[in-house]
């Protein structure tokens, strides 16, 4: 079997339904699915039991541990030479793993003898085709916004994927194949590999960032398929996004200080622009008191930036509305990030405190903590 596609979940039957049935219509069918609950108290066993007959679909459903030790779980028990994690609130289009097989067919035939000079002895010539037919040993491929999602889902996906908010690096568009870091809602690994890294470690947050900087780290070749996308319905509503973005600040302090020197400069530009918002809101704050004709001045950046959001959403997603819920969803993405970011850092890096969770937390607390992968 050549596909093993994994998927961790956690009481989100409705989304796994309309998952399995992107599934269905694959136009590559050799690939089994293996769903792991994860301690769900609503789970999708029914579900997939719709499907049993239809997909070469394995079901288990097992104590919550969070997303990386589930998909670990799942590992075990493949049986494919790839092993694809998905998180449960995608949907693939039906030439999915039609692109990752042309992809990885390419890379494997690059080497044509009736191209390029040929080798001067075959000393050179040995190398020069190794070096060429290398494979790839794991990928990752973008994400996007479905037609169908609600215009909060839309707005949040501008909001990840946009140049104004991320740099459009979560958008696919860049074909940069050298130290690329696949993310779990989207990402494919040989098998040996993952099993020779060991999987996800027990990270809270960043686990899967975690994966990829070791997957680099241990001299494997990794490349974005910017054709292999999926459509990611990310979170429903701004609370919830908030609390995403914000473990995804603490995580990358914690990230550093895994991996030294993983850290750009790009990683700061959320807190940035988090402290930069905070002091044009202090600066107002006080103008309205000493001196109110000039506090409208002091927001005009921010007048300015929402503008910006709003206009380049708007023509995107064909939707003044999108375009205006994208003003509050880039806010919550970059403050929700640098607030989550300075946060940790104050923790870690001055408080001097460990990356493990309290020895102190009751296991209800410790519980509650885990959970928050998924929520």
């Amino acid at each position: 079997m050549k596909y093993s596609i994994i998927v961790p979940v956690f009481n989100r039957p409705d989304e796994v339904d309309e998952l399995l049935e992107s599934l269905c219509q694959q136009e590559v069918k050799d690939f089994e699915v293996i769903i792991v609950e994860d301690g769900s108290s609503i789970p999708c066993k029914d579900v997939c039991d719709k499907y049993a007959g239809i997909l070469d679909l394995h079901y288990y459903f097992k104590e919550n541990s969070g997303p990386g030790q589930s998909r670990n779980y799942g590992a075990e028990r493949a049986n494919g030479d790839w092993l694809i994690v998905l998180d449960s609130d995608v949907v693939l289009p039906e030439d999915y793993l039609h692109a990752v097989d042309e992809r990885l067919k390419m890379k494997n035939e690059r080497y044509d003898y009736t191209c390029g000079k040929e080798p001067d002895s075959k000393t050179d010539h040995i190398s020069h085709l190794s070096s060429i037919i290398s494979s790839i040993d794991a990928w990752g491929g973008p994400d996007a916004s479905h037609p169908s999602f609600t215009p909060i889902q839309k707005a949040i996906s501008y909001s990840m994927t946009s140049f104004f908010t991320t740099g459009g690096i979560r958008g696919g568009k860049g074909k940069k194949l050298d130290k690329f870091f696949p993310r779990s809602y989207n990402m494919g690994i040989r098998r040996e590999v993952y099993q020779e890294l060991g999987g996800f470690s027990k990270m809270r947050f960043g686990e899967d960032i975690d994966f990829s900087y070791r997957i680099v780290e241990a001299g494997y070749k990794t490349a974005l398929i910017p054709e292999a996308w999926v459509w990611h319905k990310r979170r429903t509503d701004f609370r919830k996004f908030f609390r995403q973005v914000s473990n995804s600040g603490r995580a990358r302090i914690n990230l550093e200080k895994r991996h030294p020197g993983t850290m750009k400069l790009v990683h700061l530009l959320p807190t940035v622009f988090t402290l930069g918002v905070i002091g044009l809101l202090l600066c107002t704050a006080i103008l309205l008191f000493l001196a109110p004709c000039l506090s409208l001045l002091a927001l005009s950046p921010i007048i300015l930036y929402s503008l910006i959001i709003c206009i380049d959403s708007s023509i995107l997603n064909k939707s003044l509305w999108v375009g205006v819920l994208s003003i509050p969803a880039a806010f919550v993405q970059l403050m929700g990030y640098g607030l989550g970011f300075i946060e940790q850092w104050w923790k870690r890096c001055v408080l001097k405190q460990p990356e493990a969770l309290p020895a102190d937390l009751s296991e209800a607390e410790r519980q509650a903590l885990e959970k928050k992968f998924y929520k």
